[in-house]
């Protein structure tokens, strides 16, 4: 099971001290995090996309491609890449990219996003949210799976004999997880295809994570591909810790109370009770998230929330250590225990071309048309 760390780069006002750091300093917090995350032992970064302030990761791909020059082994994911206002082309190219320059360290998580009037800045309609993530992700997977596309929808400009480049490292492409909190439709892709479906249920009741999961699960073994135990889940989740809880729920308060996306609104009690956030010691958070798998089945991934709200990167630097040396390696034992042989492990680039049969070149050896663009019949 992986477990890590997922930022949506919001620039927020520490309430304790009124300081608002530049745009600058939250991109180098969020390299750091994610070297902090590798140093203590977790398995994943993940970063936010966003066109608007107050959040800065608008180029998920330009700061993962960083981090992945910095690290060795940290798996590289997105949360989320936006399929509905991207270009589906766009995306198979700089994911494509990115999986090379990482040595295959790299997953992405597709989602509609959660600021409406993205879609218009794009040049889109957010009343086609749902038709845009079906016909654009129909089209990314035949992009990463067929050398030379011909393809005509609704929403998007016909392509003619198209080829994306570069072609996915070792002939697989990235692994993609499906995010949705509320959308059915959106956990049918994912089992559709086969792909993992990722619950961000940070703002949810487990009764409603416990019903999304449940249904992406059914349908994947309708689908044939595996018993419903063996989909592909993984969930968010928020913490704040310190060694008793009530140091903790006193640090935590005034960043939970003027938090840009739940401030003023319910309690940090009713918050802490209604969702996963878990403000406490680090056994209270080991108490509750190894209780997951009891509403949801055994999963491939849990990250955590950690960097929002105005918290101090050294608060946050902090949080990362007691996840990554005292949480998590309790929570990997824990979770193991009971875990049937045939649930499948969280996809990875090894073992995602050992089921493919191996590592193969799938450049395209062509000629290129200079008048219209199209390549001719790939040469092997």
């Amino acid at each position: 099971m992986q477990f890590g760390i997922f930022s949506v780069g919001d620039v927020t006002r520490d309430p304790t001290n009124g300081r608002i750091p530049t745009e600058g300093e939250r991109i180098d917090a969020m390299v750091r995090i994610a070297l902090k995350a590798e140093e203590v032992g977790l398995d994943v970064f993940a970063s936010g996309e966003h066109h608007n302030p107050p959040f800065v990761p608008s180029s998920p791909t330009t700061l993962l491609g960083y981090i992945a020059a910095r690290t060795e082994r940290l798996q590289l994911s997105t949360a989320t890449t936006l399929i509905t206002t991207n270009d589906p082309v766009k995306i198979a190219e700089d994911y494509a990219m990115l999986q090379h320059l990482s040595g295959g360290r790299v997953d992405l998580m597709m989602g509609r996003g959660n600021t409406g009037p993205v879609y218009p800045w794009f040049g889109q309609d957010i009343r086609n949210g749902i038709p845009l993530a079906i016909e654009n992700y129909a089209l990314l997977h035949r992009l990463w799976r067929e050398d030379v596309v011909d393809w005509e929808g609704k929403l998007r400009t016909p392509l003619q004999s198209f080829t994306s480049t570069p072609r996915p490292l070792d002939g697989v492409p990235p692994f993609v997880w499906h995010g949705s909190i509320r959308s059915p439709e959106i956990a049918e892709q994912a089992a559709y295809y086969g792909d993992g479906f990722f619950h961000n249920n940070i703002f949810w009741p487990i009764h409603h994570t416990k019903q999304m999961v449940g249904l992406y699960r059914r349908r994947f073994e309708h689908y044939g591909h595996g018993g419903a135990d063996q989909a592909i889940v993984g969930l968010g989740g928020q913490v704040f810790m310190r060694n008793s809880s009530q140091a903790a729920w006193n640090e935590f308060r005034p960043y939970f109370d003027n938090a840009p996306v739940y401030g003023h609104g319910p309690s940090m009690e009713d918050f802490t009770e209604q969702t996963p956030l878990t403000v406490g010691s680090p056994q209270q958070v080991i108490d509750r998230y190894a209780a997951m798998r009891d509403h949801v089945g055994d999963y491939q991934r849990q990250l955590f929330l950690i960097d929002h709200a105005g918290l101090p990167l050294d608060t946050v630097l902090e949080q990362i250590e007691l996840l990554g040396t005292e949480v998590v390696p309790v929570l990997r034992k824990e979770l193991a225990v009971g875990r049937p042989p045939h649930v499948p492990d969280a996809p990875v680039h090894a073992t995602l071309v050992e089921a493919a049969g191996g590592a193969r070149d799938v450049t395209v050896y062509a000629d290129t048309d200079a008048v219209t663009g199209r390549a001719p019949a790939p040469v092997r």
